[in-house]
């Protein structure tokens, strides 16, 4: 399998949040006519299910016999994969039985909800687009599943901050002192998370640092991460997203003396350089340190309104204040060094109408969407023909549950009743289940009085097992759905078997890539080379100087540099090690000869080369190109295992529907 589909496929398997939700429920059902396109064992393919899956991983689909016929190859050496893994029984790994039942939750929510409400959730959605709050925070850390104990203590402990808070003392003090906020960041921040807007928090702290006024704080609230206090500083409207590019000289935040002052100096030597019109985009090519942007000339992740990426706030504060596209900043400080930001693009909040669509989706696969399932389960109850039977079996659990539910000591396998307590679509409910429910979450309850802790637990229950049950019938109901859990299920026993059969085969059988190298060594050759020590400037005169000092024997190379660089940072740099004459661009059309050579000119850039030693083509030894052997180790022990699972596994193709596919 060619590695395009490959990736596809796994990468779709081990990342939820990629899929488009948005298609997927607008996913139209094919024809009734749907012929078997491939059959493998008993196993069937229909053609709507090859269309799509084809149409998914071309950009440009070409209905041509030799398009079809190529990634027909493809699909089937990754459904005889996929076939071998089940034959193997990986699809009853317990591990990955839960990785899919996860992604299966995920994926099932779009299904799972009012969506007359979600469209008030939108709206929300929009007016938290527009708008910004800055708050700080306080949080006290808790697992999910913490015992009652541990929860309790928890909640005590953040409203005893908060206390302390309304008393007088100061926020940023409580949050960053002994005993107070266990967020990391707090040490360098005192909590505050500067301003942010839709999507950027776990909805429930979005949903409180929206409703809290300006100058109070909010009541303890939970999220996945334990229980917090928001204080909200400001609120504002969103000042839209930018797209940005920085020059960026690196000097840490815990830096000595010396290297702050050489940072700073470089940096405003390079704003210098603009102030005189030099080019950005040549002066993030020479001088920037930051490697994710100075070959993209400096362009950063956009970020701001509608996107989840954040800076700093010093360099967002930066940005924003630039007025026109191209504008660039005096330097600036932040933990990471110097920068001079330059605006790219700077874009307002869209109007409503054309974030509608891009909200929904983000909606619909959000936790928020999870608050109109209760209208839903109202919704599914009367088509379901809903009957509550509870009274007597909840009595049970009432009247003989004592104080070892609060310490999860009760055990639903010593339970032997199982009255009805609500039936729907002809099926019943009963005590069992719920009492494995009861089993399992019991922890939020620790407060409440056993009466009302099986109240509460009942109707948790009723509306999990409603959901769940209407999720088992989404496959049949939704053809959307079913395509991508299958998709989800062979993408996640490809990837694990893949990796058993191949990837991690190939670098743990240490023998047979020692024999595959030397049955190969041909493959691995280093072409002509030079080890030297190569100056590097932006002026001829800088070149030229650097040449009559590397001819003197008195001054060492780094005195070389020293002396032409002077107080600046920017005049010449050295490299030093072993260098590929085809590979290295300014070396490919230069004649060198061993020692000192005189000064060139490749790309506005001046070179002075002193070579070590000639290096003629040579085969390279094992540990130069460990890498490299070790991925075409990979690649032929795939292709044998793709022949015996050929010989395995029986594969037909009825052509007749395959190339009927464009029609």
């Amino acid at each position: 399998m060619n590695k395009k589909m490959n990736n596809s496929i796994t990468k779709s398997a081990r990342n939820i949040f990629s899929i488009a939700i948005v298609t997927l429920i607008g996913f139209t059902s094919f024809s009734q006519e749907d012929p078997v396109i491939m059959t493998i064992n008993d196993s069937k393919i229909t053609k709507s299910e090859f269309l799509q899956i084809y149409l998914k991983n071309n950009n440009d689909p070409k209905f041509d016999k030799e398009s079809v016929d190529e990634y027909m190859e493809l699909f089937k050496r990754f459904k005889l994969k996929v076939a071998e893994a089940e034959a193997l029984g990986y699809d009853t790994i317990p591990k990955l039985m839960t990785e899919l039942a996860g992604y299966r939750k995920q994926l099932a929510l779009p299904y799972l909800i009012d969506s007359t409400q979600n469209d008030q959730l939108v709206k929300d959605a929009y007016f938290r687009t527009k708008n910004e709050v800055r708050a700080s925070h306080i949080l006290v850390k808790i697992s999910p599943n913490a015992a009652a104990q541990d929860t309790l203590e928890a909640y005590n402990r953040i409203l005893a901050l908060k206390k302390r808070i309304e008393a007088g003392e100061d926020f940023a003090m409580v949050a960053s002192g002994k005993t107070g906020s266990e967020d990391p960041s707090v040490s360098s921040n005192g909590g505050d998370l500067g301003f942010f807007n839709a999507f950027q928090m776990v909805y429930p702290f979005e949903d409180a640092a929206f409703n809290t006024e300006v100058g109070t704080i909010s009541d303890p609230f939970r999220t996945r991460f334990g229980y917090h206090i928001v204080k909200v500083t400001d609120k504002r409207s969103a000042r839209g997203t930018m797209e940005s590019a920085h020059i960026m000289v690196s000097v840490g935040k815990t830096a000595d003396e010396k290297a702050v002052i050489n940072a700073e100096t470089k940096i405003t030597e390079i704003y210098d350089e603009l102030q005189n019109g030099a080019n950005f985009e040549d002066l993030v090519a020479k001088y920037s340190d930051d490697p994710s942007s100075n070959k993209k000339n400096g362009v950063l992740p956009t970020f701001g309104t509608g996107t989840t990426t954040r800076m700093v706030p010093t360099f967002e504060d930066a940005a924003f204040s630039l007025k026109n596209d191209g504008d660039y900043s005096k330097p600036i400080r932040t933990d990471y060094g110097y920068h001079i930001v330059k605006r790219i693009k700077w874009i307002d909040v869209p109007s409503f109408e054309e974030m509608e669509k891009g909200l929904e989706a983000k909606v619909t696969k959000d936790e928020r969407s999870k608050t109109t399932q209760n209208s839903f389960v109202n919704k599914l109850k009367k088509q379901y023909d809903y009957k509550n039977k509870s009274k007597k079996g909840l009595e049970w659990f009432k009247s003989n549950l004592d104080s070892t539910f609060y310490r999860g000591k009760f055990r639903p396998e010593s339970f032997k009743g199982n009255k009805v307590m609500f039936t729907m679509d002809k099926h019943d409910f009963g005590q069992q289940e719920f009492a494995n429910y009861i089993a399992r979450n019991y922890r939020s309850y620790s407060r409440d009085d056993i009466s009302t802790a099986m109240n509460k637990l009942y109707t948790s229950w009723e509306k999990v097992a409603i959901l769940d049950y209407e999720e088992s019938k989404l496959a049949d109901k939704h053809p959307a759905f079913k395509a991508l859990i299958t998709e989800y299920h062979d993408g996640i026993l490809l990837y694990e078997i893949m990796s058993d059969k191949v990837w991690n085969k190939a670098m743990k059988d240490t023998v047979g890539l020692k024999k595959f190298f030397n049955d190969n060594k041909l493959n691995y050759v280093w072409g002509k080379r030079i080890d030297a020590n190569i100056f590097e400037t932006y002026k001829k005169e800088d070149a030229e100087k650097a040449y009559q000092l590397l001819q003197n024997d008195t001054i060492s190379e780094a005195g070389v540099v020293k002396q032409i660089n002077g107080d600046s940072e920017l005049n010449i740099r050295k490299r030093t090690g072993k260098f590929d004459l085809k590979k290295t661009s300014y070396l490919q059309d230069v004649n060198l000869s061993r020692g000192l050579n005189k000064p060139f000119e490749v790309d506005g850039k001046f070179y002075v080369i002193s070579v070590e030693e000639l290096l003629d083509s040579s085969l390279k030894e094992f540990s130069e190109c460990k890498g490299a052997v070790t991925s075409d180790y990979q690649n032929y022990l795939e292709k044998e295992w793709l022949k015996e699972l050929a010989l395995k596994h029986k594969i037909t193709v009825n052509t007749e529907a395959l190339y009927s596919l464009g029609k």
